[in-house]
Formats: structure tokens, C-alpha cells, sequence
């Protein structure tokens, strides 16, 4: 990798040692870091780190293309089951790989049981509706349980419940600053251990304790864009999954309509490829609402958490 980075005009060895240490181990995500990002992870001025990213673009060979080339690429693209046929129907088939999916609802919808439900999914072969690839955790609200996991993983025949476990790498966070820090680490574990699959529960969660009131809210959305920004990275530069969970909160002034909005505004709104919401119905029936998506009509999926999982 070292000598693939040495490549590039301006990195040296000690450079090139040093962007690997921080997660840059190819031109391409040279290539689509920010000049901030590259300076401090090197340790090298700013305008020394532009003439790298700009010299990296050139071996990645990123800028302008045809829709046609982009159209190929678009093949590339996978599709996780969310072990419901009714959901995967709403995604056309289900989780994109190279995207953003939020699900975001009032808390009992369903969203931890689904992030649970695809992080053993990921681990099916492809024609089952997996990726063949294992799944990292980024665990904001302490709302994972392996046993849980076990429970979901004795449904389909082949998979070792504790193999299950094993496939499963978890990161607790406890401010936002560890949360985009762990997503950033995340790109040194993606190739190691196979990653296809990254979740974030919740993504908002302690965006939203520790920027209370309106004066903190630019500090808090520029954050949260950057954040964003780093798990668009590794959806699009990785070819896998991602994600994330999001809390909501009532409008009660709404006096039409339903008044339950996410957390997030027009940041994570322009952000997430895929919007949906979450809505608790009677005993295990969930509803899934497909409101935002950049090539899908809006609909409604009816499915059930059960024992089993996520089933129609």
C-alpha cells in the first residue's frame, strides 16, 4: 500500500506511512478527503496537502463522467434483505449498498430490532439476500444485545449463532466526538475483516443531548455534516451498507398531519439516500414508510417483529 501511495507526486515514505496509520490506503480515499483531514493525518502543511489530494484525483482518476460510465458502476451495486419480502419490495429489493438508509421513529418501532435483524443478514451468502460479508456497530444508545442476535440467527439453517457473534464488531460511543471518530476508524476495519455492513444506532442521539438550545444548532448541524460526509465515504468507496438509526421529535403546534418529525433538519434530510419511518401498529406489526428516495415512489410496507426477527 505504501508503495502504491509513493506513487503519488508528494508523499514520501514517512507521509505515506502516516496516511496509512490514519485509513488513507489507496488514492482514492486520498482522493475524496478533505484538505483538513489530510494535513492533520500527515502532519503537513494545508497547501502541501492540496497538491497530494489534487495529484490523488489524477490516479483515481475521479472528475468528470458520463452518465453512461456511471450507469456501469451502478451494477456494482448489492442489496441486503431486510428478512421481511414486503420491506425489501419497498427498497426494490432491499438495503442498497453505496447508500444511506435511515429509518427514524418514536422509540418501540422497530429501528435497533432491524439494525440487529441486517447485521445478521449481512452475514448470508448472496442469492440468500446477503452480502457474504460481516458488520460493525457504532452503538450510541447501548441498545445492542448478542442475545438477541442469537435469537435471529437460529432462523436460517446454515448459520452458527455464535459465528454469528464472532462476524459482529461493536463500538460503544459516549459523546459525538468518539461517534465521528469511530466512523472515521471504520475505513482500517472494512478491508480487514470483511465490512459490509456499517450501522449507526442512533445517529442523532448524542448530537442531540449535548447541543441543547438554539445557539449550539450551527455548531451541532456542522457536525453532523461532516459526520454524514464520512459515512457517504465509506458507503460509495467501499461498496457497502450503511445504516443509521434516528430519534424524532413531536410538533405540537401541527394541528394537521402527523406531528412526529426526525431529529437532524435539512442536513440529515439532504443527506440519508433513503428516508424511512418507522410506526408501531397492533401487537408485532410495524409499518414502513418510504417517504425520500432518489429513484423510488413513496409506499407503506406492513411487517412483524417477532421471536424470529424481522418476518412479513
Amino acid at each position: 500500500m505504501e508503495e502504491d501511495l509513493e506513487e503519488i507526486s508528494g508523499i514520501g515514505p514517512a507521509t505515506a506511512k502516516k496516511l496509512e496509520e490514519a485509513g488513507y490506503k489507496d488514492p482514492k480515499s486520498i482522493a475524496t478527503a478533505s484538505v483538513g483531514d489530510i494535513s492533520a493525518a500527515a502532519d503537513i502543511s494545508e497547501a502541501k496537502a492540496k497538491k497530494i489530494i489534487e495529484k490523488a484525483k489524477e490516479a483515481a482518476d475521479l472528475g468528470f463522467e458520463s452518465a453512461d460510465l456511471l450507469m456501469e458502476k451502478r451494477k456494482e451495486v448489492g442489496r441486503l434483505t431486510t428478512g421481511s419480502q414486503n420491506f425489501d419490495k419497498l427498497l426494490n429489493g432491499g438495503l442498497e449498498t453505496q447508500s444511506i438508509t435511515e429509518c427514524f421513529g418514536a422509540f418501540g418501532s422497530g429501528k435497533s430490532q432491524i439494525a440487529m435483524q441486517l447485521a445478521v443478514n449481512v452475514q448470508l451468502p448472496v442469492e440468500q439476500g446477503g452480502l457474504d460479508g460481516n458488520a460493525l456497530i457504532i452503538d450510541s444508545e447501548h441498545t445492542f444485545r448478542p442475545e438477541r442476535v442469537v435469537q435471529m440467527a437460529k432462523r436460517y439453517e446454515g448459520l452458527d449463532p455464535q459465528k454469528v457473534l464472532k462476524n459482529i464488531t461493536i463500538a460503544r460511543a459516549y459523546s459525538s466526538d468518539d461517534q465521528m471518530l469511530m466512523a472515521e476508524k471504520a475505513q482500517e476495519l472494512i478491508g480487514e475483516k470483511n465490512i459490509k455492513l456499517v450501522i449507526v444506532d442512533s445517529l442523532t442521539s448524542l448530537f442531540r443531548a449535548e447541543y441543547a438550545g438554539r445557539g449550539t444548532l450551527a455548531s451541532r448541524q456542522q457536525k453532523l455534516n461532516r459526520h454524514l460526509s464520512t459515512l457517504h465515504r465509506l458507503a460509495d468507496l467501499n461498496n457497502i451498507v450503511v445504516y443509521v438509526t434516528n430519534q424524532v421529535m413531536s410538533k405540537p403546534d401541527m394541528f394537521f398531519g402527523d406531528p412526529t418529525q426526525p431529529i437532524g433538519g435539512h442536513i440529515l434530510g439532504h443527506s440519508a439516500t433513503f428516508r424511512i419511518y418507522l410506526r408501531k401498529s397492533k401487537a408485532e406489526k410495524r409499518i414502513a414508510r418510504l417517504i425520500d428516495s432518489p429513484n423510488l415512489p413513496e409506499g407503506e410496507a406492513v411487517f412483524k417483529i417477532t421471536s424470529e426477527g424481522v418476518v412479513d
